[in-house]
């Protein structure tokens, strides 16, 4: 079927149009998908608490008519999100302990991850970080020049992950300075991009953003962020192929969410569509309790047993680990 008019407009705009013009409006994005906010669990209060945010290069992949598509539930503030869970909490993964100063958290040896910027393109529903408090870890100029000083200090870093937030919501001017300071430091060898964008805004691909990454002396990966296969699209698949054919290695994580993908055969799908286009599955997370996302909980017991299916109908190089993260350890915790 071939896009309307009007979307074919927007996707002939720059990102940050794009970006610009998401969804941030419950009724706007049910009329968009043929769908009557009265069929729908939603909830204003949680979309207060945290916003509605789909971008139409996202939305364009939910099944329109479709309440229960897989896609709408990752964004969709419902009322669940409300009700208090046991064990969740604001900090479920310990960042805020592992924050050595403003915009560094050490907690892996070897690696430290770069908190530029509390925005993403999208508003994931199960996000960990959806009650961090980035509004106190912003960085200044000055502050950023310290971080990256820090990191110069200490040679026992040899890879410095780029998150947030997303860190490909940086202008290029910001996001090149940053590569070109990372790219000073000597002990660094590689610099890593954790982005939901390639799959949730692929225009913010960009010639300019390649030509960044494949002028750095470092070697750059970038992890993207894809829960079903459904999310992969062409513009997914040109801007991901655009990467891949620059030199820069692809993986994915992925979240086992209940009522997205906790089902074999769509861990499976996922994992074929993302190989057939260079994209190397890595992690399936079990749920980190962030508070307000209980309700996407798959129990560690019922994950084990749907991996256990993936890995008999899949090669080993296509099946990712099942891993947890528990705040103070030392590294992810693998679970198979």
């Amino acid at each position: 079927m071939s896009e309307p008019q009007s979307e074919i407009q927007h996707f002939a705009k720059n990102w940050q149009q794009q970006l610009a013009e998401a969804f941030n409006n419950i009724e706007d994005l049910c009329r968009y998908l043929n769908l009557s906010p009265n069929d729908l669990p939603i909830s204003a209060a949680a979309a207060e608490s945290f916003p509605l945010r789909v971008p139409l290069s996202f939305a364009a992949c939910i099944e329109k008519g479709n309440a229960h598509d897989p896609l709408l539930r990752q964004v969709l503030p419902v009322s669940e999100e409300l009700f208090a869970y046991p064990g969740y909490s604001n900090d479920p993964v310990g960042d805020l302990a592992a924050a050595t100063q403003i915009g560094v958290l050490h907690k892996y040896h070897g690696r430290v991850l770069f908190i530029d910027t509390g925005s993403c393109a999208i508003n994931c529903r199960y996000c960990f970080r959806r009650n961090f408090p980035y509004a106190d870890l912003q960085l200044s100029k000055q502050q950023e020049d310290a971080a990256i000083k820090s990191i110069q200090n200490n040679t026992s870093i040899s890879e410095v992950i780029l998150s947030g937030g997303d860190p490909l919501l940086l202008s290029e001017s910001r996001l090149a300075r940053l590569i070109r300071q990372l790219d000073g430091i000597e002990h660094l060898k590689r610099i890593r991009i954790h982005s939901r964008l390639p799959i949730v805004l692929p225009a913010r691909i960009t010639e300019e953003f390649i030509n960044t990454l494949t002028q750095s002396a470092k070697q750059i990966i970038i992890v993207v962020h894809c829960n079903h296969a459904n999310e992969i699209n062409d513009r997914v698949i040109a801007a991901c192929n655009s990467l891949k054919n620059s030199g820069i290695t692809l993986f994915n994580q992925s979240v086992l969410l209940k009522g997205v993908n906790d089902d074999a055969e769509v861990l499976c799908e996922l994992s074929e569509q993302l190989f057939s286009h260079g994209i190397i599955p890595y992690y399936l997370h079990l749920l980190d309790k962030a508070t307000g996302t209980g309700h996407f909980e798959v129990s560690e017991t019922e994950a084990l047993a749907l991996m256990q299916q993936v890995q008999a109908a899949l090669p080993g190089y296509l099946v990712p680990k099942l891993v947890k993260e528990q705040a103070g350890a030392t590294s992810k915790q693998t679970v198979l």
